[in-house]
């Protein structure tokens, strides 16, 4: 008698049941892991943002420039996935810079003031919001 080499419908079935299994698992932690590597440049951002600030107030007892913050933020070219913005905050020795991502990983907000008090006002669903640091895990 002679035996076939091979696998058999059930056996490739199972396999591919398996593999849906992990991708299932594994895309989705994936695609979080890259997110929080990409929330970096946000916080980065107003991180630098704020020592030109305070590099600004020292030369000029003041975080304005007329009605505009002193420093003008960094643009969108260099900042791929964030728009920072800065107002004033009641007067020229108060400001608040706002970094909001876009793109992939829109719906995250995070705030600095002229006192390093930094927040995470707004998140997407899933992710903690803070009013006492940036959150990104």
């Amino acid at each position: 008698m002679r035996r076939e080499q091979g696998f058999t419908l059930i056996e490739l079935l199972v396999a591919i049941v398996i593999i849906g299994i992990l991708a299932a698992v594994a895309i989705p932690q994936y695609t979080r892991y890259v997110q929080r590597g990409d929330l970096v440049e946000g916080t980065n951002a107003l991180a630098a943002y704020r020592v030109q600030m305070e590099q600004w107030y020292q030369d000029n007892n003041s975080y304005a420039n007329g009605a505009a913050c002193g420093v003008v933020p960094p643009a969108t070219p260099p900042l791929v996935n964030f728009t920072v913005a800065c107002a004033l905050n009641g007067g020229a020795q108060a400001y608040i810079a706002t970094a909001t991502s876009l793109g992939p990983i829109a719906g995250f907000k995070y705030t600095v003031d002229q006192n390093n008090n930094q927040a995470t006002p707004q998140a997407p669903q899933g992710w903690a919001t803070s009013t006492t640091g940036w959150t990104t895990r």
